[in-house]
């Protein structure tokens, strides 16, 4: 036959429908019901003999559907829909389709209908579809009991090709939780936000992170993950900072590579959880720092001729093999490259990607390139977008669960077949090598008690404290010194809504040597700990973006009222590179004795180090401007730590412990 068998170790095979087939004592699957064991079928074989022969097998049609990744929903999720469901969420299948005429993003018309999600019995037998992503968050045993479910009906059908199911971040306390960017608060395990886990400066607690968060994901059935973003936070004023691990293009790199190794391993196998990392080439670099989810912020620019610099985390991600990679909607302005939407940009895409950077997994397309976001490329009809893309490198298309488009192109002779076949080959390796073929089930129960226990949380509370970053503490007044009456108040900003009113913490349980009072006017010490909120990322219209204080949802007025009141510990959660003159001055103001920087954290994990249980070690992942004015003049594509004297505020890799010196006085940056 001229296949190489691996040594025969039986592995452990699940099945709803298939019959096993036995042969000199070991067991296959005859996923396709002929009676046989094909090579797609043999464990023993490697994943690029099984995807060779089982890419012969496939219709056209199961081709083109295997290239389409789109949003698959729980019966009575509601995900891309306006109000509340009137029913739990279970894990029975939503058989509804959901078409949309307006972009999912930017609520703006569309100029033709997009299926955003097939009723699932028919994406699996219809469209053939068997890439998904999953936006729900239910309980760990729901998850469970759907995705075996959704195998179970993938195996029943054809040639028995298990699905893949993908997810946006589920590990991480964040503001900003929104379909696209981050599932938010779950039953995962709660870590602290991606500039946290960046702030701890804990290469080992990273790869931690993410062997748990590996394991909690794989136990429900999620074997793909949308993340983590290597774009880097040199604009300052960009919404998606917060998904970044900071403006340092090594320091990104290093994260990366201990991010795709714990959660995939040192190769891809059945206990992984593949990574797309994103956005390729970079998408920190915004004009004006606007997203090009929307058109007023489709370029991007490098006037600090720093696009390389984009490029040292994907390198990285790429040494330490990520299954996939995914290209932003931006087009480069300025650049030796054609102005046109990355995922449409061959240069981009295959040249450098692929022949330079030596890229061999998935190029996953960002949700909606074709129909939504077709930057450079909107005079194009959608086959011929679809063509281009194709031709640029594009494997896996997100955003539609309708392949007839893709189909028509396809079967138009627009494009050579040979792109569908490469790009599906691609596909089912990555499937192979995560095992689904032999067993795409999961035990529910063992995922129940699994998913956020106790040992874990244990881990992620370390993280959160050694995230916290202590910036200036004058007079050594922290940490907090015992019998202190403490007066602490946490305000949840909500940008363009109702303020929410501040949460003093009352709390006096013999956990802290300090007593927590009821009014400013009881206290010795302030403490006050401030979110500012930016407007949601999905809520942009285009016009400039701030960075004061008041401009993102913090009453600059009754801070400073507080603080004149006492001193003042000022603790503000860092979710872009705010500008905080309106209640610090230029560090001038005396009545504030402390200031920390946290990263999407808990009141727990800040009271630990304020009284001193945990000596803070965090430094910053980014450089925070002076003032408005040095936003405004920045350049987009260059890191703060380089923009020169008189830009920074708090400095790039800044921070104090308790020991009374500055660990960053050697810093080399």
């Amino acid at each position: 036959m001229g296949q190489s068998k691996r040594a025969a170790k039986q592995p452990v095979l699940g099945t709803r429908s298939a019959k096993l087939i036995e042969q000199n004592g070991l067991k296959f699957k005859d996923l396709n019901r002929n009676g046989r064991v094909d090579p797609y079928e043999d464990w023993r074989l490697s994943a690029e003999e099984r995807s060779n022969d089982l890419l012969t097998r496939m219709s056209l049609e199961q081709k083109v559907g295997f290239m389409l990744i789109s949003t698959t929903r729980m019966k009575n999720d509601q995900s891309f829909q306006a109000g509340q469901a009137k029913e739990p969420i279970t894990s029975d299948f939503n058989e509804d389709d959901l078409v949309a005429t307006t972009n999912m993003f930017t609520r703006k018309p569309l100029p033709t209908p997009v299926m955003n999600a097939a009723g699932t019995t028919k994406a699996v037998t219809q469209f053939h579809l068997r890439h998904f992503i999953l936006r729900a968050n239910v309980s760990a045993r729901t998850t469970a009991e759907w995705a075996n479910k959704l195998q179970a009906l993938c195996e029943s059908d054809g040639l028995g090709i298990p699905a893949i199911v993908a997810s946006n971040p589920r590990n991480h306390i964040t503001g900003a939780a929104a379909i696209g960017t981050s599932v938010g608060k779950t039953v995962f395990s709660a870590w602290p936000g991606e500039l946290g886990l960046s702030a701890m400066r804990d290469l080992k607690l990273v790869r931690e992170f993410a062997d748990i968060a590996r394991q909690e994901w794989a136990a429900v059935g999620l074997r793909k993950g949308y993340m983590y973003m290597a774009d880097l936070a040199t604009e300052p004023r960009w919404q998606r900072i917060e998904g970044t691990f900071g403006e340092d293009a090594e320091w990104a790199g290093k994260l990366m590579t201990e991010l795709v190794k714990g959660f995939q391993g040192e190769t891809l196998n059945p206990t992984s959880v593949a990574l797309t990392i994103k956005h390729f080439p970079g998408g920190g670099a915004g004009q004006g720092g606007q997203d090009p989810h929307f058109e007023w912020g489709k370029k991007e620019v490098f006037p600090g001729g720093k696009f390389a610099n984009n490029l040292i985390p994907f390198r990285a991600a790429i040494k330490a093999g990520t299954s996939a990679i995914m290209p932003y909607y931006s087009l480069p302005a300025d650049t030796k490259y054609e102005p046109i939407a990355y995922a449409y940009n061959r240069a981009v895409i295959h040249d450098l990607l692929r022949k330079e950077l030596g890229f061999t997994g998935i190029i996953n397309s960002d949700t909606g390139p074709i129909e939504m976001m077709p930057w450079g490329a909107e005079n194009l009809s959608i086959r011929e977008r679809y063509k281009r893309t194709l031709e640029a490198g594009v494997n896996l298309y997100s955003g539609t669960a309708d392949p007839a488009e893709l189909l028509a192109t396809v079967k138009s002779g627009m494009v050579d077949q040979q792109l569908v076949d490469e790009s599906v080959l691609r596909l089912l390796r990555e499937k192979f090598k995560l095992g689904l073929f032999e067993n795409p089930y999961v035990d529910e129960q063992a995922a129940e008690q699994l998913v956020g226990n106790a040992q874990f949380q244990a881990k992620a509370d370390l993280a959160h404290r050694k995230s916290i970053v202590l910036l200036r503490n004058e007079d050594n007044a922290l940490p907090l010194k015992p019998s202190t009456n403490v007066y602490f108040e946490a305000h949840t900003a909500r940008a363009g809504g109702a303020a929410t009113p501040p949460a003093a913490y009352t709390t006096n349980d013999g956990k802290y040597p300090v007593t927590f009072v009821a009014t400013p006017d009881e206290a010795d010490v302030v403490v006050v700990w401030i979110r500012p909120s930016a407007k949601s990322l999905f809520a942009s219209d285009g016009s400039p973006i701030y960075l004061s204080l008041s401009k993102n949802s913090v009453d600059v007025a009754y801070i400073n009222s507080l603080a004149a009141k006492k001193p003042t510990i000022l603790a503000i959660n860092y979710s872009n590179p705010w500008v905080i003159d309106e209640v610090y001055g230029n560090g001038t103001n005396r009545t504030i004795k402390g200031v920390l920087a946290t990263f999407g954290t808990t009141p727990d994990a800040l009271l630990d180090i304020l009284t001193g249980k945990f000596n803070p070690s965090g430094k910053m992942p980014f450089t925070t401007p002076i003032s408005e004015a040095a936003v405004q003049q920045q350049k987009e594509d260059v890191p703060g730590y380089e923009e020169g004297a008189g830009y920074a505020l708090f400095k790039y890799n800044e921070g104090l412990s308790y020991k009374g010196v500055n660990t960053t006085a050697s810093a080399s940056k």
